[in-house]
This record gives C-alpha cells, structure tokens and sequence, in this order.
C-alpha cells in the first residue's frame, strides 16, 4: 500500500474488497498504477507515435489527453481556467499548441474550460511542456478528479454581485493542484461558486455548489451538495452557512467523504449523489463534521435573504461594470468554437481595449472586461473584423451544445451541427423578445444539461434507418426557475428539429399572457400533451 497522501484511495478499496466487493476496471487500473507516474510510458509512446492501449487511455485522462477513437482519430488536450479566466498571453499559447499541434481550432466547454482537439500522439509532452511553461496546466482535467472550478464570469465586475468568488475559486485550485489525495476519487467532481452576481454560475447543477447569501448583516455561503441533472437532482441545500473562509476546508472534507464512502464498484452509481442518497443529508453532514475543526453553523435558507436576481442573456453583449466608466464585452462564439485567428484576435482585442482579461462562461461564449466606454465603438469593429459580435439574436445566444459524435465516441449526434442549423433557421424564423435556452447533448450524460434548458434536446438514432435525431425536453430552467425539462417527443429526426422548435417558440408567442411572461413560466402552466402538439403544430391549450 502507498505510504504517500494516497493511501486513502487504496484504503477505501481494501474496504470493498473486505467486504466482497469487485473493483470497477478504471478502480483496478489506478490501483495498480498511479496516473501521475506515467511521464516516462507517456514519452515513450509519443517517441514512437503511439495512442495509449487498454485502461491506459483513462489513465491519460489525468494529464486531460483524452484519445477521442473512434469519433476521431487523435488526442483532445482539455486544459484548467480556474474561474474559466484567464490572460492574453495564456490565449495566445493555446492558440499556437491548437495551431501547431491540432487542428487550429478550441472549443470552449460548458464548464468554461477550452478543449483543443485533432492532436497526434507524437506531440503529447511537448505540448504538456508548453503548457508548464506559460503556466498552464491540464492536470486532473479528466477521468476521476474534480474538474474545472467555476463562477460567476462577472466576478469583480459585477454591481450586483454579494461576494468576489474569484480568490476562492482559486485557492480551491491550488488546493487541489498540490494535494495528491485529491486525485483519483470514486468518479468526476463539479464545483461551483456563487457570488450573487448577473450572469449564473449553475452552481446548483455541481457536486458542491457555494451561494453567497446575506444574512445577519454579513456574508455566508449556503453549501449545495449532490448536483447531477442528468441523473435527475439539482445540488440540496445542506442546512448551513459558513464564512467565505471557510469554503475551501469544506470543500475538501467533503471530497474526503466521498474518497471513503464513494462507489467503487459501479460507476453509475460512483457520484456524490449516491452517497448522499445512502447516508442521509444528516448523516453525511455529521461525516463532513468530523473532517473539520467545528461544527458548522446551522441556518435555515429563510433566515437569508434572497439572492439578487440573474439577468438572463447577460453573457452577450456590452454591458457597464461596477467600475466607473467601464464595460465588459460578451462575444457570441458560434457552438464555443473559436479558430486560432480568432483567439488571437480576442487576446489583441482584451489587451488594446480592455486589461487583457478574457473570461469564458458556461454558456460557451466569451468575455473581455474592463473596455472604457467610449471604446466600445472601436471594439465592435474590432469583433467584427474576426467574424464575431457581441449582438447576438437571442435565438442564437442561448444555444449550448456538447462537442457532438464528431468528436465524442458516447454521443448519437452531431450536435454542434445541427445547433448551428437550428440557430440559422430561428433567427429567420422566429423574432424572440426575450431570452430561451436550447441545451443540446449527445447523449444521457448530459454535458450540455439538457434538463435545465428551456428546451433541451437529447441525442438519439431514430427508425429503421437509425439516422441522428433527438428526444425534446422541455420547462428545464435553474435558480429561481429551477425545474428538470418534461420529455414532449421522442426521436425526431435531426433535420426536421429546426421546423419543431420555430412551431414551438411561435406558440409561445401567441400563447403568453403578457410580454413579460418567460417561455419558462410558459411552459410550466401547459400539460405536456399541450407542449406536444404545440411542437407538432396543432392547437395548444390555453
């Protein structure tokens, strides 16, 4: 057994294992070797131009190289932006390993990370070393770690916001980055922080979700735990308030539960959720207890005042900051897909008119920050001239889709495709007045969350033929309008999905009872036999 910080992980195998339990294979190949002791095998295979066999492929996942066969060919490198921010500099070096070593292109994810894709094997750890060097890293952006940290994308900016996330999200980083035991959990681990700000976090959709709250004239953050929608829940409120300091040491006492009382023979059931669902909120708060100094402080969610409201499409466009005189800039990226002339061209943009701070959202989109006013003119044109804008249709910002069976062996669809399609056809179509969301996964494992948007789509393979389709979900929604998405159709052929979400979002349009009734709202009052034949073109009930 490990002598190191790591033994926990073979402890909390050894307890299954005493109890007859079996192993998953991905438990089995990271007991039998430590992914961060690969660097050797890992430059002995780039040498000879060789992708990695067997559970070595989830291995490589901790170094975020994840060989993407049989959807393509190659590596795809996804990298860490704590707070999904990050400098020009660091933009421009992405954008060179994407240009040298890939296919000259990124993906920004929904949990405001990038991804590089097209990547041979010969060029693994030179692009690992790139990364060091510029001060980036890719470590644990994978497999069984706990992934990119998320907040607010306006933290700092924000008028509205209660607290500046940004140095929490960030100690929680370095946190993580240099505590070995944290790597290697039961399965992967979302985080979010919550600071109050405009645009949202979905802090409520994460494993932990922090909420700044105000209560008895200062600020708390309200702890969230066992988010999954795809599984079916949104994060729990677990009963108590804890000083911003506090965030981080319970951040990682609760990721010391779940080492001991995670799942390790089943991965569907190997997420926090599950342990949740076992213990009881009570008897998992006692266990995170017992991790910590003292007792945390109790406080009912009545005794804090409410959160100030989100403004839905805030991610676009050019809007004042809480610094006088300055704007931040939401530049819509058609499906989060940038070229390396386009980073570029965004990391000149953030430093000539801004202070060369991008920060990417979870709506797969960017910002630039802290442009003066009387900029804002120049900075269009500056957009403009990349093939992008920060004016968006709405129809168009509030599209989120996963990377697709184009590059995603799991999924049933070309999603970035036909999200593309789909957003052509209903800025066409359809003058919307207000914002809706369209998340658009490939399949169950829900990385664009189908279920919170206002109208989710769920990859499928359709008739005899089984030609790429989609399950429609509709009435998701989170904060306030929090609500898992009602299934309205099942196996919709891709090219007919454009025509059903216009007959849709026409139907609510005629069928609203005022201007300022939000699809959300909308969808809720209606039967889902009434959503249905909205979708199919006939009558829908009032």
């Amino acid at each position: 057994m490990p002598s190191g910080p790591e033994r926990i992980h073979h402890e909390a195998q050894n307890r299954v294992l005493a109890s007859g339990g079996k192993l998953t294979r991905e438990e089995e190949a990271k007991r039998a070797k430590h992914p961060f002791d690969m660097w050797d095998e890992i430059a002995a295979n780039a040498a000879a131009g060789q992708f990695p066999k067997g559970t070595d492929v989830f291995l490589y996942k901790f170094h975020g190289l994840f060989y993407a066969a049989p959807a393509q060919d190659s590596f795809m490198l996804r990298l860490r932006n704590p707070n999904g921010i990050l400098d020009a500099p660091k933009l421009r070096v992405v954008a060179g390993i994407a240009e040298e070593y890939g296919g000259a292109y990124v993906h920004v994810t929904t949990r405001a990370n990038l991804q590089v894709r097209e990547i041979g094997p010969q060029h693994t750890i030179r692009i690992l070393e790139r990364l060091a060097q510029a001060g980036l890293t890719s470590r644990g952006a994978g497999a069984d770690n706990i992934r990119n940290i998320t907040g607010n994308p306006t933290a700092g900016i924000d008028a509205c916001e209660l607290y500046d996330t940004r140095p929490l999200g960030l100690s929680l980083y370095h946190s993580i980055l240099n505590h070995r035991e944290l790597y290697g959990l039961p399965r992967k681990f979302n985080i979010a922080f919550d600071g109050g700000g405009s645009v949202a976090s979905l802090e409520d959709t994460n494993d932990i979700g922090f909420s700044a709250v105000l209560a008895k004239g200062s600020v708390y953050f309200r702890i969230a735990v066992g988010g999954i929608t795809g599984h079916g829940d949104f994060a729990g409120d677990l009963g108590v308030a804890i000083a911003p300091e506090q965030c981080v040491p319970v951040a990682i006492a609760i990721l010391r539960v779940f080492i001991d009382e995670g799942d390790r023979t089943d991965r569907k059931k190997a997420r926090l959720k599950y342990v949740l669902d076992r213990l009881g909120r009570e008897r998992f708060l006692a266990e995170v207890e017992k991790r910590l100094p003292a007792p945390l402080q109790r406080l009912a969610p009545s005794d804090c005042e409410p959160r100030p409201p989100l403004r839905r499409g805030a991610h676009v466009g050019f809007h004042a900051q809480r610094q006088r005189g300055l704007m931040y800039c939401g530049v819509a990226l058609p499906v989060g897909r940038m070229s390396v002339a386009q980073m570029r061209g965004l990391a000149d943009i953030a430093e000539r008119y801004g202070s060369g701070t991008l920060r990417l959202t979870v709506w797969q989109n960017v910002i630039i920050s802290d442009i003066a006013a009387a900029a804002q003119a120049n900075a269009e044109a500056a957009l403009a001239a990349l093939g992008l804008t920060a004016r968006a249709s709405l129809a168009r910002a509030g599209i989120v889709a996963c990377t697709g069976n184009t590059g995603c062996k799991f999924a049933a669809s070309d999603t970035k495709t036909h999200a593309l399609a789909i957003g052509e056809h209903l800025e066409r179509t359809v003058e919307l007045d207000t914002p809706v969301n369209v998340h658009i996964t490939g399949c169950p494992n829900s990385c664009a969350q189908h279920y919170i948007g206002d109208i989710g789509l769920l990859g499928a393979k359709v008739g005899e033929g089984q030609v790429e389709g989609y399950h429609l979900y509709v009435g998701g929604g989170f904060a306030e309008q929090r609500a898992l998405g009602r299934e309205v159709l099942r196996e919709v052929p891709a090219a007919e999905m454009p025509q059903v979400l216009e007959r849709l979002l026409r139907a609510y349009l005629d069928g609203r009872t005022s201007a300022e009734e939000a699809f959300h709202d909308f969808a809720k009052r209606q039967t889902p036999e009434a959503l249905r034949a909205a979708a199919q073109g006939r009558r829908v009930a009032a």
